[in-house]
């Protein structure tokens, strides 16, 4: 069955069909899933790692919330689950409210407690042919729109989140926006980075980034032993490629000028 999504769904007669599968999940060794909105996307949709331990599992960002995730999540493991949010635009915090425990930085408390189109960034990007597929029949995307998600616990710099094998410290790492965290992993020497580092051009004129900032957090990363880097957009990259992505943006070379001018561009090419 086909529903009219009323917006420019890139494939030529307006029709696109209504998802069965929203989520995708792969395993990617015994410790570490990695979940991903099949339908949104690939330029835009949000890495969510989902990191097990023997005590309890952390989940982080939760995607865009155009379908439950909590149930996609309780089937693959039976350990209590801690959703951590990087930061808190929408593409990290859409199914935040669907967890009990939600974790994230003090300074972005106000945009979980109430988020809109504006403060968590959503509006120039839910648009065009964002969609691959609908996620229920009758879907406009116009209609999209965030639940409240108060967060339930803060986390800020030199936190540990101890799962019972593994040990999480938080890092702040301002700059994208003012409360971005990421999570390292010292034994390993994993860093899960949220937007403060991806394999794609960064973004650092949304409204409350600040490149200042931004510029210390990415110099930062460099002088850390990461030997691989899980981001919340894109592939999975090791050190000699943060370091290359870093240099690009720090040359002027590696982020995003224009954010309406970039996704026309993604669009056209989708």
């Amino acid at each position: 069955m086909s529903q009219k999504l009323e917006i420019n769904s890139g494939m030529g007669d307006g029709q696109i069909p209504v998802a069965k599968d929203w989520y995708n999940v792969a395993r990617i060794d015994d410790g570490l899933s990695l979940i991903l909105e099949r339908h949104v996307q690939p330029w835009m949709r949000c890495n969510m790692w989902l990191i097990h331990g023997r005590e309890r599992d952390v989940l982080v960002d939760t995607g865009m919330g155009f379908r439950p995730l909590r149930m996609e999540v309780a089937a693959l493991r039976d350990r209590p689950v801690h959703a951590v949010c990087t930061h808190s635009h929408f593409d990290h915090m859409g199914c935040a409210c669907e967890f009990d425990v939600r974790l994230g930085h003090h300074r972005e408390a106000e945009i979980f407690n109430a988020p809109d189109l504006d403060n968590s960034c959503a509006r120039p990007w839910i648009a065009g042919n964002l969609l691959t597929a609908l996620p229920h029949e009758g879907y406009r995307l116009d209609s999209y729109r965030l639940v409240s998600a108060p967060l339930t616990g803060y986390l800020d710099e030199g936190d540990v989140l101890e799962l019972g094998n593994l040990a999480l410290q938080v890092l702040h790492l301002p700059g994208h926006s003012p409360g971005s965290i990421a999570l390292y992993e010292k034994k390993t020497k994993t860093l899960f980075s949220g937007d403060a580092i991806y394999d794609g051009e960064l973004i650092d004129n949304a409204w409350h980034s600040d490149p200042n900032l931004f510029r210390e957090s990415l110099h930062r990363l460099c002088e850390l032993p990461i030997e691989t880097v899980h981001a919340g957009h894109f592939g999975s990259f090791g050190h000699d490629r943060l370091i290359e992505l870093v240099g690009r943006y720090l040359s002027g070379s590696g982020r995003i000028e224009n954010i309406e001018d970039w996704r026309a561009e993604q669009q056209g090419r989708s």
